[in-house]
Formats: structure tokens, sequence, C-alpha cells
């Protein structure tokens, strides 16, 4: 993928939709509604499925992009976040990745429904990721990413 839009050029990206995308939004929770608009609307012109534009898209890249903002980068607006998506014949692949430290995602995936869970307020959202999308993988790659898949149907 090229590099990515820069803050100056955002109102492009986001009144273009369109694949593939490559943009680096300030760490600020105001730009996840919009970038989730322009990749839910882009999989709509694409035939993806309802239940894939209307649920699966919008709910996992929202939680990726809060994750990131929330607590990869400790909503410092200085750092930024990269979000990238690609559509191919086969899937549609996002990649939201921030400047912190990272992870480790299987130690914290857990089922929210396990009673011993029940009173927490962490760890939804990477539970909704995993059972939304086919595939949720972590890597650092100048940075900490999180790559969500989801195969055409």
């Amino acid at each position: 993928m090229s590099e990515p839009a820069d803050h100056a050029s955002l109102d492009t990206v986001f009144d273009e939709s369109g694949f593939p995308l490559d943009v680096r939004i300030p760490s600020d929770l105001r730009y996840i509604e919009r970038i989730v608009g322009v990749v839910t609307r882009s999989c709509a012109a694409l035939a993806f499925p309802a239940r894939a534009c209307n649920l699966q898209v919008p709910v996992a890249l929202t939680e990726a992009l809060s994750n990131a903002i929330l607590y990869g980068n400790r909503e410092d607006v200085t750092k930024g976040v990269r979000v990238r998506a690609e559509v191919s014949e086969r899937a549609l692949v996002m990649e939201v990745g921030d400047e912190g430290g990272g992870f480790d995602y299987r130690a914290c995936l857990h089922d929210p429904t396990d009673p011993g869970q029940l009173e927490r307020e962490d760890g939804r959202g990477l539970f909704l990721m995993s059972r939304l999308m086919d595939r949720v993988e972590c890597f650092t790659d100048g940075g900490h990413v999180v790559r969500l898949t989801l195969h055409r149907r």
C-alpha cells in the first residue's frame, strides 16, 4: 500500500469512497465515524452482503480504531493512527496501526459472558472483533497493528 494521506487531505479521503484506503488520523475519537463510513460505503458499493456492511465491518472497525486511540496511543493527539483497507475478489482486509507498545492479543481475549468477566469494562471489543471477522491478527510494523479480515461469502 502507498503512503497514508496526511491530516490536511483527510477531507478528500472522507468525501471520496473507495479502496484501497491508506490514511493517517490523529488519536481523536471524532474521526472514527467518518473512517467507518468511508469503509462501509465502499463495501456496499462493492456488493458486500448487508450484514457485513451494516454490522460486521462497522462494529469491528470501530472497536479497532477506539482501541488504537484510547489504549494504544492513550488519546495523545500528537500520535497518529494509520488505517488501511483493501478489497480483493476473496476478502476485505483492514489494518489499524497505532504508536503504542502493543499487547498480547491472546492474553487479553476473554469471553465477557463468563461469570467471572461480567463486571469487567475491558475486553469486549477484542471479543466482538474475533466473533465478527473471519480472522484477527496482531503484529508490529513500526507500531502495533491489528489486521481484520472478512472473506466474501
